[in-house]
């Protein structure tokens, strides 16, 4: 059997009634989560051999992850991740940094604002008075060279105080949170819905028209205590969000009340 790709598979059901190339689907899909395949997707054959399985079954599961966009085939080439959409299981904790950067782009930041401000929304769901002291970070997200989200945060002044001088245009918040704080959030609520943005947004995002994106709203809470709201803005052509399910267990995704 092919030993580089064996490592971190796990056997197919043969007594399952889910066919074998669904669940060949799946594993890869779960395997992709993990960060496998970095360097290369294994080839059809390779498939066949760590597996078990027919060529038709291989080739039936690779092309569902092609129709979703995940993998591409290249006459000559073969099979590779297609790293122009990234997507995002819901119901987790995550970190757009780690997840661009896991797909094996380069995620870079250009700082449009970082300082002491005031933000009457933010400080009532932060639950601090109207006028309480914040930090104000606001950044355009790059994919390689390419804009994918415009993300704007805040967070009590006495805790992103120590985050005046850290330069984020290669970091994440949370990773910067740890090192100077020694925690981060531990959990929270993200809410997602389609937007038109402004001109200005829509400069930044690189949209011609009037595309909708994903508007992403989360708080961010630590030891019961919300430190965190966060406005994101994310191009829909190149994010995509999931939900992760099994029998017997709640989805993370739920509805919201709209207002």
């Amino acid at each position: 059997m092919t030993s580089e790709f064996n490592e971190g598979a796990t056997t197919l059901d043969r007594s399952s009634p889910l066919p074998l190339w669904a669940q060949l689907e799946a594993e890869l899909r779960r395997r992709l989560g993990h960060g496998h395949f970095e360097h290369r997707f294994p080839t059809d054959r390779e498939l066949i051999e760590i597996y078990e399985v027919s060529r038709h079954t291989a080739r039936h599961a690779v092309a569902k992850l092609g129709s979703d966009g995940i993998v591409k085939r290249e006459r000559g080439i073969g099979t590779s991740i297609d790293h122009q959409q990234f997507e995002q299981s819901l119901g987790s904790l995550y970190s757009l940094f780690q997840l661009v950067e896991n797909s094996g782009v380069e995620q870079r930041s250009r700082v449009l604002e970082l300082g002491r401000a005031k933000h009457v929304e933010a400080a009532g769901h932060l639950g601090l008075a109207a006028d309480a002291p914040l930090l104000h970070l606001s950044r355009l997200r790059l994919a390689g060279d390419e804009p994918l989200a415009i993300d704007r945060l805040w967070l009590p002044f006495e805790i992103g105080e120590s985050l005046l001088d850290v330069d984020f245009s290669h970091t994440a918040l949370y990773d910067e949170l740890e090192r100077s704080v020694g925690r981060r959030p531990s959990s929270g609520w993200e809410r997602i819905r389609p937007v038109v943005p402004g001109e200005a947004d829509r400069k930044l995002l690189g949209l011609d028209g009037l595309e909708a994106v994903f508007s992403l709203q989360r708080l961010g809470i630590l030891d019961d205590r919300p430190i965190e709201w966060r406005i994101t803005l994310i191009r829909g052509d190149r994010f995509s969000f999931m939900a992760d399910w099994s029998a017997g267990q709640r989805s993370g995704l739920r509805l919201a009340r709209a207002g």
